[in-house]
């Protein structure tokens, strides 16, 4: 017996007399979903499977991680045709670029929301739990559900692994595990439609097994070059390969290499492409309390004086991303949104870790820009939507990203950078990271620990009214620094 296989009751799955390839899944049969419903006592009940969770959780981790995804579709098609192909039981909308895409899906998402649909949202990488990568109907899945579904489809992942091994190729990988468990999940529920962000790429990412009828792009820039090329042209490339036949397509403004891609790809799959700045655009947008207002024209409407409780410029050429979506998916770019609808999806949107304030007295704000391209972004968002004096950065960065590049942008806008690390085992160390923050400015110096660096920040922070912390450089720092500020009550 496996070390695992007396973790979960799988009592449920039926008995083991029984054809594994089709009677066993409780998806193909359509059963009822396991999410807790409307009368439970949500936290109680959720705080019960945690223990569950966490096994779910640390079986995930033993695989192989994301940051070395194998390029590759069979081996997630085979699970999921195992499962009886879950992803097949709603629509999806399919989102990847380079910044701006789990925005861009969470304001989807919302929208999608208020128009009365139960939604599925598949976002990654997770700041504090990994039950935020699966999203039903606005709420992280539950403890309980998580478990649950994962004691379903864990046979079916142990047999693919099996027949991987025997081919002499490497088992599911943790995002090929998570991307089944995820769109098992959200046939449990069940979802009305899906928004799923793509993990990396997307041509041999293993959320392409789903087909999407809306294929959205954000911003498309350099990024993990040594898996997706080193010209942005290569990398548009990889992730044009989400567009499939007669889809509709939806795009960010890109480079002219970036969007040829685009092109060349929706002219071979017979599908429709637009493009922010001609096919729909940011007519206007103000400064606000708590955001921005915005004026969008978008494929079939006009929809004026929009709040968006989100900061950055960026922000809202994501909304208008996400607002080209919905239209995409209700009414194939020609149905005018409801306005009422539409200002109450974006009013209750969020994106955790961008741009977000989980401090006050002093304030303390985060933001996931890991590449030069998200820290231009964060840099004219805090010239632009707050009035801060002074600012200290605290900054650590993953291996496999152009720190110099990173550094370069946001230096002019710090008034010292305190360097550090996350717990990754891929974060740069400090002492290496604050060598190249020297090149660009003397005002540093570096910690083993990111406790101590923000902590440092944060007393001179409350030394004056103007002053801030920005804790950036990575998602993995910025999930720490929220969880951090929760347990110590930063915001007051």
């Amino acid at each position: 017996m496996s070390d695992r296989d007396d973790e979960f009751d799988e009592s449920d799955l039926g008995d083991d007399d029984r054809n594994p390839l089709a009677d066993l899944s409780p998806f193909a049969q359509g059963d009822e979903g396991t999410n807790l419903d409307d009368d439970s006592d949500w936290e109680l009940e959720d705080a019960e499977y945690q223990d569950d969770a966490d096994r779910v959780y640390a079986e995930l981790l033993a695989r192989i991680g994301e940051a070395a995804p194998q390029p590759r579709l069979e081996a997630t098609r085979r699970a999921v045709e195992l499962l009886g192909d879950p992803q097949r039981s709603y629509p999806i909308i399919h989102v990847t670029g380079t910044n701006g895409k789990t925005s861009t899906s969470r304001m989807t998402e919302s929208i999608l929301r208020a128009y009365g649909l139960r939604t599925g949202l598949m976002t990654s990488p997770h700041l504090v739990r990994v039950n935020e990568r699966i999203v039903i109907d606005g709420q992280p899945i539950s403890n309980r559900a998580l478990a649950a579904n994962w004691a379903d489809i864990r046979p079916f992942l142990d047999l693919v692994d099996a027949e991987l091994v025997a081919n002499s190729d490497e088992p599911l990988t943790f995002f090929e595990a998570l991307t089944v468990l995820a769109f098992a999940s959200f046939a449990d529920a069940p979802v009305d439609v899906a928004v799923i962000e793509v993990g990396m790429g997307g041509e041999w990412d293993s959320t392409n097994v789903g087909d999407g009828q809306v294929a959205v792009f954000s911003p498309i820039a350099l990024d993990h070059t040594q898996r997706l090329g080193s010209t942005v042209a290569e990398i548009a490339r990889t992730k044009a390969g989400i567009i499939k036949p007669v889809a509709n397509v939806v795009s960010a403004e890109q480079s002219p290499d970036a969007l040829a891609e685009l092109q060349r790809a929706a002219e071979l799959t017979e599908s429709s492409l637009a493009v922010e700045g001609t096919g729909f655009a940011l007519e206007s947008s103000a400064v606000a309390v708590g955001g921005q207002v915005i004026t969008v024209r978008g494929l079939a409407g006009t929809y004026a004086d929009l709040f968006l409780p989100l900061f950055g410029d960026h922000q809202g050429h994501n909304a208008v991303l996400a607002i080209a979506a919905v239209e995409s998916f209700l009414g194939a770019g020609s149905q005018t949104l409801d306005g009422a609808v539409l200002a109450e999806g974006l009013a209750t949107a969020s994106s955790p870790g961008r741009l977000q304030i989980i401090g006050t007295e002093p304030t303390v704000i985060v933001d996931a820009a890991h590449n030069p391209h998200g820290a231009t972004a964060l840099a004219a968002a805090l010239a632009t939507y707050f009035t801060f004096d002074e600012i200290a950065i605290v900054l650590g960065v993953l291996q496999d990203k152009d720190a110099r590049g990173i550094v370069e942008v946001l230096a002019p806008v710090a008034t010292s950078i305190y360097v550090t690390q996350s717990q990754s085992e891929r974060a740069v160390p400090a002492e290496e990271l604050v060598e190249i923050v020297r090149e660009f400015t003397d005002e540093t110096t570096d910690f083993d620990s990111f406790g101590d660096a923000v902590q440092q920040a944060r007393t001179w922070a409350a030394e004056s009214p103007g002053r801030a912390v920005v804790v950036t450089g990575s998602i993995t720092l910025v999930g720490e620094a929220i969880a951090l500020a929760a347990a110590e009550g930063w915001k007051r």
